[in-house]
């Protein structure tokens, strides 16, 4: 049955639009009907959006500005297809004007940089108890863009906050130390913040990602200008207006949504910008690091992609990992750069475990994101529908059985069947290629040599897990694969406490936890010559 149409007087306007879209008729897969407390709330995110940026303005300098050249470009809902606004695209001039004005913010007599430590700290737990304040707004808002369901945004927006609290809590305790260098030398280190850090997000986890960037930077006392993906711009820039009621001073945080070949670029080779951290694709990320050697060799993070393999020998409760491996691979629509996209399956229960993934499979309900029964929303573009569809047939030509799955779903958006795939084989493109899509590959192993070898044969290293009852066997498989993050019975298992990044071409650098503060931390040696006794 298709969903009920709401008595909304249909404009051009960002707010109408946003309604417009969200309840179109016959759009969902689900066919089920909103209730009338669904279209009051999804009117009121809308109207929340509209007041705090009306026109999808950049945010420079504490306020919304159009872009220089006065172009915009359409953010897509997925679940429909259609535009939702037309938001200000920035490019390089504007890239030039974020920095200059994160510069003068970065200025050693500015606001912020004479601010006390503690107070930044302060900062940071206000803006996080504003985005608790707007949750139900901001994982609307979020949910429309980028199609994750809305119980999956207001997760992400939680976990969001946790890292904004933990690293507002490093604030006051970033700190050198004494050294007893020879020669009679007394001799101290000194942290300080980077300076201007430029900061590239991708379209998976759009806030998150945000936080993730932001936190650490705004700890150490830098100043950002960051680029949300193109495809998710309308969730960061409602933060923005947070960030202005919070009151962090003019320039400290600037957001410039456009192009990555455009302002993408400006920032990564911009001479003013001290340090690039960019999430994104493994492709995107060499052409980060040239920008960076030929302009003025700025620092580089990246956290790039992945083909995480995820283990389960014949000692395990086989329902539980079935589970394990299902949220490993499904969750977020497989659109996760961590994905245990590699499933290894002990050939003992091999069979089994397949029988009780497609279980889990079949019982998974892919439709409209903000219908609370829902697990599975709309892939993010075309694009990736075609890259995640292109891949499903390659896997059928190459010879891997089709479990289940395989297909679109329905005929409007970019819904696509959870697929599985089992009797993979090392050489198949859908064991070697990120497909980012819910793809589960499953793959047969017989012993625990044969397995490390098959688990590290790839270019890339950003996660794996292991599960079994023998915690010498997964202690053995965390110190040898080669990867920045070893699960052992559990995957995911990722805190704003534990530093998260990747070996080879996963990434460089490390995100979360101390380790993360350090990427936006230079260290000063001071020493003193002391009077001979």
């Amino acid at each position: 049955m298709a969903c009920s149409k709401p008595v909304i007087k249909y404009t051009q306007t960002f707010s109408t639009l946003f309604r417009q879209h969200l309840v179109n008729r016959g759009a969902f897969i689900s066919r089920g009907k909103f209730s009338p407390a669904i279209y009051r709330f999804l009117a009121s995110a809308a109207d929340y959006q509209s007041k705090v940026n009306p026109s999808q303005k950049l945010f420079i300098d504490n306020e919304f500005v159009d872009s220089v050249s006065g172009n915009k470009f359409p953010t897509i809902n997925p679940a429909t297809g259609g535009v939702i606004a037309e938001v200000s695209e920035g490019d390089k001039a504007d890239v030039d004007k974020a920095v200059a004005a994160a510069k003068r913010a970065f200025h050693r007599d500015s606001p912020w940089r004479t601010m006390n430590p503690s107070a930044r700290g302060r900062l940071m737990n206000k803006l996080a108890d504003l985005m608790e304040r707007e949750i139900d707004q901001l994982a609307s808002i979020e949910t429309l863009d980028n199609g994750k369901t809305f119980e999956s945004s207001k997760g992400d927006i939680g976990a969001s906050c946790s890292v904004l609290r933990y690293y507002a809590g490093w604030c006051d305790k970033i700190h050198g130390q004494t050294i007893p260098a020879d020669n009679g030398f007394f001799s101290m280190t000194r942290k300080e913040p980077v300076g201007v850090v430029g900061q590239i997000i991708p379209w998976n986890y759009p806030i998150m990602m945000t936080a993730w960037k932001w936190g650490p930077a705004l700890a150490a006392g830098c100043t950002i200008v960051l680029k949300p993906a193109e495809q998710t711009p309308l969730s960061v820039l409602a933060l923005a207006a947070l960030v202005k009621e919070a009151g962090f001073p003019p320039g400290v945080i600037n957001i410039v949504p456009g192009y990555g070949p455009t302002a993408g670029a400006a920032i990564a080779e911009h001479m003013d910008v001290n340090k690039v951290a960019f999430t994104g694709s493994t492709e995107i990320g060499h052409l980060i690091m040239q920008a960076a050697g030929k302009s003025n060799l700025k620092r580089v993070s990246l956290e790039l992609g992945g083909k995480s393999p995820i283990v389960v020998y014949d000692d395990a409760n086989i329902k539980k990992a079935a589970d394990i491996a299902y949220h490993a691979l499904f969750d977020n629509h497989g659109q996760s750069c961590c994905a245990g996209s590699r499933t290894f399956v002990h050939a003992k229960v091999y069979d089994k475990f397949v029988q009780e993934a497609k279980l889990l499979v079949a019982n998974r309900k892919v439709g409209d994101p903000f219908d609370k029964n829902t697990d599975q929303g709309p892939q993010i573009d075309q694009d990736m529908f075609d890259k995640v569809m292109g891949l499903i047939d390659s896997g059928k030509n190459d010879g891997a059985k089709l479990v289940i799955g395989g297909s679109r779903a329905g005929n409007v958006g970019f819904f696509i069947q959870p697929t599985i795939f089992a009797n993979v084989e090392d050489n198949m493109r859908i064991a070697k290629e990120e497909i980012f899509g819910p793809v589960q590959s499953i793959i047969k192993f017989n012993n625990e040599e044969e397995l490390i070898e098959r688990a590290n044969k790839t270019s890339y290293g950003l996660a794996a897990a292991i599960i079994t009852q023998d915690i010498d066997r997964a202690l053995n498989f965390a110190k040898s694969v080669e990867a920045g993050s070893v699960w052992i019975n559990g995957y995911d298992l990722i805190t704003a406490h534990t530093p998260f990044g990747g070996y080879k071409m996963s990434g460089i650098g490390r995100e979360l936890g101390e380790e993360g503060l350090h990427e936006y931390l230079e260290t000063k040696t001071i020493s003193i010559r002391t009077p001979s006794v």
